[in-house]
């Protein structure tokens, strides 16, 4: 993918490149007990185009049915997160860890010499909805730890909100549970917000890393009001007065340090965003 910038997408700020992932565009299958959706190859998905973005290596948007789930299996070498929508997600490891996820939690595992997990849907009523996340780690050979984290709603109401950041940056914490983000072994940040009708968010762009001239960032709409393979609908927001999203859709974006993202609610019902920053 090219970086050049294009001031038909982003005319508020025209050097920062824009490029569409639209919700039709995505791999994915339904599976029956999963419905799932891939900005990048995974499982019977493969395109060479998206592979990765930088350390970003998976987005999968999953929906699996009660009392169904990913039986006990294996990683190493990745940072994995989980960012719960709705429903309850039971994770479980080798680590001894076990716990019921909710609306608002994000798990992470660096998976660092390996692990063994299994994430199920215990509830015999109602779907989970969540986003697995992996990044490739900054340091191999690490060992394993996990990590949980809760922002409320409210909390990221018309704020952009980190979630998950590089191991060292400001806020963050190697603690098993507590506030700020979840720390991640991978030059990768995460951050959300639930945007209301009229409102916008600002992510100004760091300096890239040593030797590029430009930093990668990663816009994703949830797919909040329901599963949907087709185009994309419900909640709306424009990038940089430009490039119009709804849920379902990305953007991959490219910017030099100070250069940003504005995220703009230009629908009816609120909008909730993730927005990744990648050196």
């Amino acid at each position: 993918m090219s970086s050049t910038a294009s001031t038909t997408l982003s005319p508020l700020y025209p050097n920062v490149k824009l490029v569409p992932r639209l919700n039709t565009e995505r791999g994915g299958a339904d599976h029956g007990w999963l419905k799932t959706f891939h900005t990048f190859s995974f499982a019977g998905y493969w395109d060479p185009r998206y592979m990765s973005f930088g350390n970003l290596r998976v987005i999968n948007e999953d929906r699996v049915e009660p009392t169904e789930g990913f039986g006990t299996h294996g990683h190493r070498e990745m940072e994995i997160f989980s960012y719960v929508v709705s429903g309850e997600l039971e994770h479980k490891d080798s680590m001894g860890n076990l716990e019921i996820l909710k609306r608002g939690d994000i798990q992470l595992t660096s998976a660092g010499t390996g692990i063994r997990h299994s994430e199920y849907n215990r509830n015999n009523r109602s779907t989970v909805h969540f986003l697995q996340i992996w990044a490739e780690p900054h340091t191999r050979g690490l060992k394993p730890k996990y990590f949980t984290r809760h922002f409320t709603d409210e909390e990221k109401t018309d704020k952009l909100v980190t979630v998950v950041a590089p191991i060292g940056s400001e806020g963050v914490k190697e603690e098993r549970e507590g506030s700020g983000p979840a720390p991640v072994q991978s030059n990768v940040t995460l951050k959300s917000t639930i945007l209301s009708p009229g409102k916008s968010v600002e992510h100004i762009f760091p300096a890239p890393a040593s030797g590029e001239t430009q930093r990668k960032g990663y816009v994703h709409v949830i797919q909040t009001s329901g599963y949907n393979t087709k185009a994309a609908k419900g909640s709306g927001v424009r990038v940089n007065g430009g490039l119009e999203l709804s849920e379902g859709d990305g953007a991959f974006a490219w910017g030099a340090a100070g250069e940003k993202l504005q995220i703009e609610n230009v629908g009816s019902t609120p909008a909730e965003v993730l927005v990744f920053d990648i050196e």
